[in-house]
């Protein structure tokens, strides 16, 4: 599983992918969790507002810092 956490490293940002990774340890989820920086990149993701966080090409959330518990919940409907 490969997720990428969309943003430019601010506060809102890297309280996402301190989220996410907490998420994945928390139900022993072995992902590759990257910072995708570049808001080309984001663009051809699909994403306009950033914090945002994309598995495997689907994007779980944008506009919002999504909290260990909604993370949790969505990577388990993925893996389902």
């Amino acid at each position: 599983m490969h997720i990428a956490v969309l943003g430019m490293g601010c506060p809102k940002c890297k309280a996402t992918e301190r989220n996410v990774r907490e998420a994945c340890q928390t139900l022993g989820i072995d992902a590759e969790v990257t910072h995708v920086a570049d808001p080309r990149e984001f663009a051809q993701m699909g994403v306009h507002m950033t914090p945002a966080v994309v598995v495997d090409g689907t994007v779980l959330f944008s506009g919002k810092v999504p909290t260990v518990e909604e993370l949790k919940e969505a990577l388990q409907k993925l893996r389902s």
